[in-house]
């Protein structure tokens, strides 16, 4: 009989006193997504993170709106990342690897990451306004930095050139989808070890 591969699912429900957010992800999904945050703009880049990563998630966010984003954001990244960190476990047989230079229109934006265990974020991404319609343009360096630590993954990303806001923004989360998207993804070469001469992540 065939041995059946272990399912890389993880749900996160996290409740403060700013806002309550339940995360469901499935790494080897087809990228279906059931997103609410409140946040318009948020959703739409958190359906691209899903879409382009092939990663099903189900996000649903309530925050303290009425004083601004900027927690429904942070904390929405803290609990996808460590959704996807219980879906990866011991991260055995992962390709860990990836990066990718995205062009969406006028704009090249370039991911990098290394499921590695160990968390930091380099970000070199400017952006010429402080808002996209309602949504403050910083909140999207805020959740890549929470996303990165809570994965526990070295995340990379550098904005080569752009000229609209909007696609600035996208390209970051569609990149880092796709980066995701390879790195997650199972390396039949590694015959189920832990890609590191150490023998082990982190």
């Amino acid at each position: 009989m065939a041995e059946t591969a272990a399912s890389r699912t993880g749900s996160v429900s996290r409740k403060t006193n700013e806002t309550s957010i339940s995360v469901s992800v499935n790494l080897d999904g087809t990228g279906k997504s059931k997103i609410s945050t409140g946040v318009g703009f948020f959703d739409h880049m958190l359906d691209q993170l899903s879409r382009h990563s092939l990663i099903d998630m189900e996000i649903e966010a309530k925050g303290d709106l009425h004083i601004d984003d900027h927690h429904t954001v942070e904390d929405t990244g803290i609990a996808i990342g460590q959704a996807i960190s219980k879906a990866l476990g011991d991260r055995r047989g992962i390709t860990r690897y990836a990066s990718i230079d995205l062009a969406m229109d006028e704009t090249m934006t370039k991911a990098a990451v290394d499921l590695s265990g160990r968390p930091f974020l380099v970000w070199n991404v400017a952006f010429s306004a402080p808002k996209i319609g309602s949504f403050d343009t910083e909140l999207v360096r805020e959740f890549f930095q929470a996303l990165a630590q809570n994965a526990g993954i070295t995340l990379h990303i550098l904005n080569h050139y752009g000229a609209n806001n909007h696609h600035i923004a996208e390209t970051c989360f569609k990149a880092v989808a796709r980066a995701l998207r390879a790195a997650t993804e199972i390396d039949p070469r590694q015959a189920g070890r832990v890609p590191s001469t150490k023998g082990t992540l982190v």
